[in-house]
């Protein structure tokens, strides 16, 4: 099995019980890991809140204790979590299973170095190589796929105190000056918040962290099932967040997905801030404080145009690179750089971690609240998007782009369309079976024709029951 079989932009994910995620396959997978790392390695383990992702643990650690490592599981916690867990425990490597925002029947591993930095294609080459070369014996005895909802939340949730203790200090670091001559009183008093926990990882953390030191904390979606993880909640659908925050009067809105890694905030009048927002609100922030590393932002190709302007008038580079957080932290090590991340809400800040964390990110936030005395309204008044369309097209097959003439030709016509105004970006999605569109542009009558147009396009293609040939 090559690289690119086995791992997509975010790790291996897939159907639950289907290969590579069913349980010979995941056995394998562990073996493989602890073959390249020696023997003796450890291993952090740790999942979401899917019904699925106690076998999955049991399945892989078996594989690595077969192999010689050995297995410490850290039950139910968020991916930067795990990330942090590897480091802080000496772990030669840290296994998250989740399908962050996918559906519940979906599941997939991350897998992290000891820093806590995803592996590199080098790296997850070997493991594909190494596993095509595993055979395990036929008669082994495997875990069974059975769930029960008893192994959707952990039993105890020590092992993850010390990252909630790690959250906790950061939000301690919060105005702590200012509040010396206040004694008693607690950093975020007087603060509204609405936590939408997606169902998910976050459900035993956020609330936790957020409301120990003062903030008057309102949580939705925080009762995970086995099957209800980002099923119409978290970053991905805000609709029922947008509406508490406003009933609420809240400041502001936090919204998570599956595992905890994204965040998408909502501001006191319900409208929704996508990690562009995000991003300009701490770089800008950070640019007025001096501590900008080289008046630079690394963003994706997905990022809109409005942001790389907004920053261009105030003398900030906008880098972009491919789609996936681990290009952003690869360019922001590369070339230097406090900040980078994504549009869906992935924030990363390589001082503090190398792995995307939406409460770390949220944390942040709070920070350029507290130290400027402005809300989310005010300090994304700089910016500007450029309209933008997004379409997400299922797709039953995954044909090269370049390899159709008629797309080819619609996709050069419409980028010389749009050249001095708009971009176009077309991809795959490397997690699911999707096509993405983005067109941006200054009509966006005009965008929403051409987006819809190629959309036809691209269905006649990649799904059967409409194939052109």
């Amino acid at each position: 099995m090559n690289r690119t079989a086995l791992f997509g932009t975010d790790g291996i994910r897939g159907r639950a019980g289907v290969s590579p995620l069913d349980p010979r396959t995941l056995t394998a997978i562990g073996h493989s890991l602890v073959g390249l790392l020696g023997a003796g390695a450890t291993v952090i383990v740790g999942r979401d809140t899917r019904e699925s992702g106690h076998w999955i643990e049991s399945a892989l650690s078996r594989g690595v204790a077969d192999a010689g490592g050995r297995a410490i599981s850290v039950g139910v916690i968020t991916t930067p979590g795990v990330a942090f867990l590897t480091r802080e425990l000496g772990g030669d490597a840290g296994v998250v299973i989740s399908a962050s925002h996918n559906p519940f029947y979906d599941n997939g591993i991350k897998i992290f170095s000891p820093g806590g930095q995803k592996l590199s294609d080098e790296m997850e080459l070997a493991i594909a190589e190494r596993l095509a070369e595993i055979r395990l014996p036929d008669d082994l005895q495997l875990p069974s796929t059975e769930v029960s909802a008893a192994s959707v939340l952990p039993a105890d949730p020590t092992p993850s105190r010390p990252y909630v203790d790690h959250l906790s200090r950061r939000l301690a670091e919060l105005r702590r000056s200012s509040l010396e001559d206040r004694p008693g009183h607690t950093i975020l008093d007087g603060l509204r918040l609405v936590i939408d926990c997606a169902n998910g990882a976050a459900t035993a953390i956020a609330p936790l962290v957020f409301s120990q030191l003062g903030a008057a904390v309102t949580v939705i979606n925080a009762a995970p099932d086995g099957r209800n993880i980002n099923q119409q909640c978290g970053a991905l659908h805000t609709g029922l967040l947008q509406q508490r925050v406003v009933e609420e009067s809240a400041d502001l809105g936090l919204a998570f997905d599956g595992d905890a890694d994204r965040l998408i905030l909502v501001d006191r009048s319900g409208r929704t801030l996508d990690g562009d927002s995000i991003l300009f609100i701490l770089s800008t922030h950070l640019h007025r404080q001096r501590q900008l590393t080289g008046n630079r932002v690394v963003a994706t190709i997905m990022s809109n145009f409005g942001l790389e302007l907004a920053l261009r008038n105030l003398g900030i580079d906008l880098v972009r690179t491919a789609v996936g957080d681990r290009y952003v932290l690869e360019e922001l090590l590369r070339g230097g750089g406090a900040i980078g991340g994504e549009q869906s809400g992935h924030i990363i800040f390589p001082t503090i971690g190398l792995a995307g964390d939406g409460i770390v990110t949220a944390i942040e936030v709070l920070r350029v609240i507290c130290e400027t005395g402005s809300d989310l309204v005010e300090l994304t008044s700089g910016l500007v998007r450029t309209p933008q369309v997004l379409i997400n097209l299922p797709v039953e097959r995954k044909i090269p782009l370049d390899s159709i003439p008629a797309v080819r030709e619609a996709l050069d016509d419409l980028r010389a369309e749009l050249a001095l105004t708009g971009r176009v970006v077309v991809r795959y999605s490397g997690t699911e079976n999707i096509v993405r569109i983005m067109i941006e542009g200054t009509s966006e009558t005009l965008i929403n024709e051409r987006a819809n147009s190629l959309s036809r396009l691209l269905a006649l293609w990649l799904n059967p029951e409409g194939s052109a040939g």
